[in-house]
């Protein structure tokens, strides 16, 4: 699959490459939030919309998923967090005529970029089979549309359900509710892409598919380890977290195959310090780790802790813990004194001097912290590494008490919210019993299709209709090409979306188009303005409450188009359920969460308190772990790395400075010192000189998988950048379409976006780079 650059080109004929910055916020961060939310909002507006950001009685930033602090800030956002609202917030739209004007061919050659700029979405939208573009239709005839459609398969699991992470927990839990009384448990969401296997290691181990920490325990912690993350572009509220544990004396390891700017040092714009002196040093020690080596580096921790205890029986290990709280020590222990570090050595790429210098710290520390995000979750051995990120805190009993324990950092702002309304396509038999015994229905008892099965379903033809809540799929998914191939096969295909994204333009037979409210909007209905509720990446369920008014007249709540969806599919079928109740009051369907979902007691009441309320964990709450075995389990993994052939590198897809996942903010990643441009690719000066090539020079990035398929990403800078020897980074969405579909982590099904083998071409003759 050859792909073409994008047709216009506002970035690459303009790039610019400088240093990478050595920190990260400061004054820059605040003259870009300003900047950005004054180009889509105008001044009043970004004033009064930016200081509601994550207050009590505002609303939950639309960007990434970490906790407010009980203490909050009277500007209680971070950069990415300001350009997130103001995307959502914009006085720009897309009204009809927009549509009037721009087929589908006219708009296929556009960037995410340029899609995005374009404004909020104002009218619902057909595009009629056999049509060249979209034209307006009544919400009425919308969802007669899909009920006709629905109506007409073979069997309920010829369509699919997908759930993007910014969906509330009162809208996720209808949309599951309405598509098991369908008949199917076809419920990818955007958890498969991203920390799925974070949720099978978790649950396999602990019981739990979630992290263990609070962030009182991040403050309290005297050692944290930041693992295949940059909480300076992805989540950069935590960097004021990490400071204040700096503050209170807990030192911070840095593992990545990328220097972060955030991780070397912060100016918290909060702080006058941050603003006229030099800001807090981060990270105590950098460990620049080759792709896919984690899991070795936490098997030398492992083995290290190991022989500690034998050289001081009874000082290094938390022997009690083990022994009452843990399953297969003993097994694990043979295992982890044999690796190798020959092995180790070569799969990390780092010296043994400071795996040791590390593991100095290790052993000083009572309490650790281990936090990671996708650096850790897109390898073909993911669930084995964060297995090893297990072994290493039970070791020394660092889950189940103050200032330890596992913190996987989610990304969008409610994806774990998702999965815990029901948003899977393997739910538990508990959850089934009690859905179907609330709501007088038998569920669905079959696994559904995750992300990537239901790409390989739509392709072969076995779902024709595809309903995304939220979200841009064909960005977000592997194997760009393949992915579209495989949507435009459906007969149906509806986005429910807020924005115009490219997965409107890759558009079915027949396609829908559902504008809907933002956070950031006053939802009112005859009984009131209605109130959502958000999980962040720690388990803290609070309130989110729009303001603005609507960004247009026609626009109705996720919980509204659910509900109207439900009663136009299934007619009489879902009388059990009163759709119309639940979409004039939430709190009506919050009543019926708390009678099927553990830990939502008394739901409406709790969440009304200041800062909301933490759901159960019983690891971290009563060192109880609900495995199979009815303990934490420690497991002998076999170690894994990628293997690249010579003459090859192996790339990970990343996220600019200018980026939340696929929303697409500007052009520039200030940290890494790019400007006006996307079609760059990252990678280590020895590596280019290689390879014959020169910094700046074009190339095509061509993926290598053994299913005979070419990939290849044409017209992109080369730019030189202190990454390992042998490793490259380029910008996702537009190398999305190097992974293949059927490169994925064992048990997790989680695409390979940080471990592709490529090798690079001179660029195609004609071909024209573009952002």
């Amino acid at each position: 699959m050859t792909r073409k650059a994008p047709a216009e080109d506002p970035g690459d004929a303009r790039l610019r490459v400088g240093p990478p910055k050595e920190y990260a916020a400061g004054i820059p961060a605040v003259t870009s939030s300003l900047r950005h939310a004054g180009e889509q909002m105008g001044a009043r507006r970004s004033l009064l919309t930016l200081l509601q950001v994550n207050q009590k009685k505002g609303f939950d930033c639309p960007g990434c998923a970490w906790p407010e602090p009980e203490h909050r800030h009277r500007a209680e956002f971070c950069e990415n967090g300001a350009k997130a609202v103001a995307e959502e917030a914009t006085v720009r739209r897309v009204t009809p005529d927009f549509f009037a004007d721009h087929t589908l061919e006219e708009l296929l050659p556009r960037t995410d970029y340029w899609l995005g700029q374009q404004g909020r979405l104002t009218h619902p939208m057909y595009r009629p089979a056999g049509s060249d573009r979209y034209r307006p239709i009544s919400w009425n005839d919308a969802f007669a549309v899909i009920a006709r459609e629905l109506a007409a398969l073979d069997h309920p699991d010829q369509a699919a359900f997908y759930t993007s992470g910014r969906a509330s927990n009162e809208a996720a839990f209808v949309y599951q509710l309405f598509v098991r009384m369908f008949g199917t448990n076809n419920l990818p969401d955007c958890s498969n892409m991203c920390h799925e296997s974070s949720g099978s290691a978790l649950t396999e181990t602990i019981g739990i598919g979630k992290g263990s920490v609070s962030l009182d325990d991040l403050y309290e912690a005297d050692l944290i380890l930041v693992v295949g993350q940059n909480p300076g572009t992805n989540h950069p509220r935590m960097l004021s977290a990490l400071e204040e544990a700096k503050r209170r004396g807990a030192r911070v390891i840095a593992v990545n195959p990328l220097p972060e700017a955030g991780l070397l040092r912060f100016k918290n714009p909060q702080r006058p310090s941050g603003v006229l002196g030099g800001g807090t040093r981060l990270a105590d020690q950098f460990l620049q780790i080759r792709l896919g080596g984690d899991q070795a580096l936490f098997q030398a921790f492992n083995r290290m802790l190991l022989e500690a205890e034998n050289e001081a029986p009874g000082t290094v290990l938390d022997t009690s813990f083990i022994d009452r709280y843990t399953h297969g020590f003993q097994e694990f222990a043979e295992h982890a004194r044999k690796a190798s570090w020959d092995d180790i050595l070569e799969a990390t790429g780092l010296p043994e001097e400071e795996i040791r210098e590390a593991f100095r710290h290790v052993l000083a520390a009572e309490k650790t912290v281990v936090c990671w995000a996708m650096g850790l979750t897109q390898h073909h051995h993911s669930v084995p590494t964060i297995r090893d990120v297990v072994n290493f805190l039970l070791l020394r009993g660092n889950i189940g008490r103050p200032g330890a324990g596992l913190c996987p950092v989610r990304g969008h702002s409610n994806v774990q919210g998702d999965r815990t309304m029901g948003i899977y396509e393997k739910p538990g038999d508990a959850f089934l019993d009690a859905l179907g015994s609330e709501f007088a229905f038998t569920p669905p008892r079959h696994h559904g299709h995750d992300a990537v099965e239901s790409i390989r379903a739509m392709r072969d033809g076995q779902v024709r209709v595809f309903v995304a809540l939220g979200g841009n799929f064909v960005a977000a998914a592997p194997d760009t090409d393949l992915t579209e191939q495989a949507l435009r096969r459906c007969r149906l295909t509806v986005q429910i979306s807020t924005k115009l994204n490219r997965s409107h333009v890759i558009a079915g037979e027949q396609a829908l188009i559902l504008p809907c409210l933002g956070r950031t909007e006053a939802d009112l209905r005859p009984t009131g303005p209605q109130l959502v509720t958000v999980e962040d990446s720690m388990g803290m369920v609070h309130l989110s409450r729009g303001r603005l008014k609507p960004a247009s007249e026609h626009l109705l709540s996720e919980v509204a188009i659910i509900c109207r969806m439900a009663r136009a599919t299934l007619g009489d079928a879902g009388s059990p359920v009163p759709w119309e109740e639940f979409e004039s009051d939430y709190d009506r369907i919050r009543d019926r969460i708390e009678r099927v979902i553990p830990g939502f007691e008394d739901f409406n009441a709790r969440v009304r308190q200041p800062g909301g309320f933490a759901l159960p964990h019983p690891p971290r709450d009563e060192r109880r772990f609900t495995t199979s075995t009815g303990l934490a389990n420690f497991t002998a993994n076999v170690l894994e790395r990628p293997h690249v052939p010579p003459g090859r590198l192996l790339l990970q897809t990343l996220r600019s400075h200018d980026q939340y996942n696929t929303t697409i903010y500007g052009l520039d990643d200030r940290y890494r010192g790019i400007h006006q441009g996307r079609r760059v690719l990252f990678l280590h000066p020895d590596d280019l000189a290689e390879r014959g090539l020169a910094d700046g020079d074009l190339v095509d990035i061509v993926s290598e998988y053994g299913d005979g398929v070419e990939r290849r990403a044409p017209a992109f800078r080369t730019v030189s950048y202190p990454t390992p020897r042998g490793c490259c980074a380029a910008y996702f969405p537009e190398t999305n379409v190097l992974v293949p579909v059927d490169s994925t982590a064992a048990i997790s099904n989680t695409p390979t976006s940080k471990s592709i083998v490529v090798r690079l071409e001179a660029a195609s003759v004609g071909a024209s780079p573009s952002a």
